[in-house]
């Protein structure tokens, strides 16, 4: 009996979330029924997005970008004739696919063409160097390299036995390899039949820590699995997107497959600009920004006179995830858009673990927020065991939709059901979760735990601080020194003497960094995180 009612209770609170997000809408029964009839014969993939979509309202626009605009049914019958093209060259169910490309319709259509074999689509990052595509290609049995013409030269170590094909390209200069478009020619846009078996998307860690690993998961069956983000996060059904994150980032994508739940239509620029992302939401009037903070903190650097200068009125939400949000780039955010913006901390392998509204962000500037309904997250300490609310120890999350192992074999630590993060934090009394950082990066400092996090946040709020970076570096006397790597404002004159008492005022002596180096920008992969371990290499101020 409890059980059943408990079953009810979700299922209503899955109804009146849809509802409100405006998926479940009255629509023609033929129309209703064509879709369904799609979704169950394609499953829970990209494939089935467009499939579903091009049934229920085939002329409403999927993609805008550079070339132009794309409605539902163009996208479904161009990645037909791309299926078609792909199993021509050899393309088979089953078969590892990378995708090596920008935010542009082409990842788009890559993606799903793969999708309709039932191939498995690996998601590469655009910042890797040409051995990590030939480990990555090597590593995930890769048949296939789809990528974007201007890698041309990182893909020439990638072995003879992975076949090419261009996707985004310049001209009609003679290629080595055949672009999408010579693949669609001649072929059919006909439906296709789904595959015997569904492909899976796989998307590559970012190697901030190690080797990028290959993430595997299925896509929920139903759409009402997204309800505790949707109840979390006003998206709405047939609103417009601006996605300036990766679409190769857990971050980017995932809001690329919400939008095909919702119907939606998502604006994609190849390259992140900061005006040219204001000029996008203006344009297009969206209801939806998704970035990852270092990109809201560019648009925010802006001169006042440009950002005032776009209305970005139309704006209810401004999603970021991917790296952590200081508290005062949060803060600086609703002041300058409104109270919109919406913090999601998670991970590749363990999709959400909690969300910070605009009220929590208000409340507690540097919160995570708090745990979405059917996730649960425990702080653990080294024995295994749950810490007292307000002590920092080892994050672990659980959810339905955790991914399901790494593609190399392996997967995340577990204790109780739950999967490590492979962060610390805590919960303060209010039940909110702060990230301190990374386990591994917890500083040791004459037997003090430093977290780096809580540093960087008191370094970033100085007004001539732009954004810091702190590791530990090896110290005779104290084991480990923190060192402190600073960009200021442009206009800014500060000194290392001075940021060193802005911290002592803010924190505990032990927490001030000894070094301050002063450099132009911190080293970022393209989804935003700083790159520590480039820091480490740094051996000297460069100003």
């Amino acid at each position: 009996m409890r059980r059943a009612l408990s079953h009810m209770t979700d299922l209503a609170f899955e109804l009146r979330t849809l509802w409100a997000a405006e998926i479940l809408a009255p629509e023609r029964p033929g129309r209703i029924l064509r879709a369904l009839m799609a979704l169950r014969r394609w499953g829970p993939t990209p494939a089935a997005g467009y499939v579903v979509q091009a049934a229920r309202a085939p002329q409403t626009p999927a993609i805008h970008d550079e070339l132009g605009l794309s409605t539902y049914a163009e996208v479904n019958s161009r990645t037909n004739a791309i299926a078609r093209g792909l199993a021509a060259i050899g393309v088979r169910e089953g078969d590892s696919v990378a995708i090596l490309c920008r935010n542009h319709r082409r990842f788009a259509e890559a993606t799903v063409a793969v999708s309709k074999l039932g191939a498995h689509a690996i998601c590469m990052n655009t910042g890797f160097a040409g051995p990590q595509i030939a480990e990555g290609c090597q590593r995930e049995g890769l048949t296939t390299l789809i990528y974007d013409e201007e890698f041309s030269a990182a893909i020439d170590e990638v072995s003879g036995s992975v076949q090419g094909v261009v996707a985004w390209h310049e001209g009609r200069a003679q290629r080595e390899h055949p672009t999408l478009e010579d693949l669609a020619t001649g072929n059919s846009s006909a439906e296709l039949q789904p595959p015997a078996a569904s492909g899976r998307v796989v998307i590559l860690t970012s190697g901030t820590t190690g080797l990028p690993k290959g993430a595997k998961r299925e896509l929920p069956d139903t759409v009402a699995s997204f309800a505790p983000l949707f109840a979390r996060i006003p998206l709405r059904a047939r609103r417009t997107t601006v996605i300036a994150a990766p679409l190769f980032h857990t971050w980017g994508f995932a809001h690329f497959a919400w939008s095909l739940s919702l119907g939606s239509t998502v604006v994609l620029q190849r390259r992140f600009d900061p005006e040219q992302t204001l000029a996008a939401i203006a344009h297009h009037r969206a209801h939806t920004l998704v970035v990852v903070p270092v990109m809201l903190q560019r648009m925010l650097d802006l001169p006042p006179q440009t950002l005032r200068s776009y209305d970005v009125s139309s704006l209810r939400v401004i999603a970021v995830s991917g790296s952590a949000l200081p508290g005062e780039l949060a803060l600086r955010a609703m002041d300058a858009f409104g109270d919109v913006l919406y913090n999601l901390y998670g991970s590749t392998e363990g999709a959400w673990a909690s969300i910070a509204t605009p009220a929590e962000l208000r409340a507690a500037p540097g919160t995570a927020g708090t745990p979405p309904r059917g996730t649960i997250v425990r702080i653990y300490d080294e024995a295994g065991r749950e810490v007292p609310q307000g002590e920092t120890g080892r994050i672990f999350v659980g959810n339905e939709l955790m991914f399901e192992g790494y593609t190399g074999g392996g997967t995340k630590a577990s204790l109780d059901g739950l999967m490590s993060t492979g962060d610390l934090g805590y919960f303060d009394q209010e039940g909110r979760l702060f990230v301190a950082g990374r386990d591994d990066e917890m500083i040791v400092s004459g037997g003090e735990n430093v977290f780096p996090r809580e540093v960087e946040d008191v370094l970033a709020d100085h007004d001539a601080v732009e954004e810091a970076a702190v590791i530990g570096v090896e110290d005779d006397q104290f084991g480990q020194r923190l060192r402190a790597f600073v960009v200021v404002h442009e206009d800014a004159d500060i000194s290392e003497e001075e940021l060193q008492n802005h911290v002592r005022e803010n924190l505990a002596r032990f927490k001030v960094p000894r070094d301050v180096f002063f450099i132009d920008e911190l080293p970022r992969n393209p989804a935003g995180k700083v790159l520590k371990r480039e820091l480490r290499a740094h051996k000297a101020p460069t100003a």
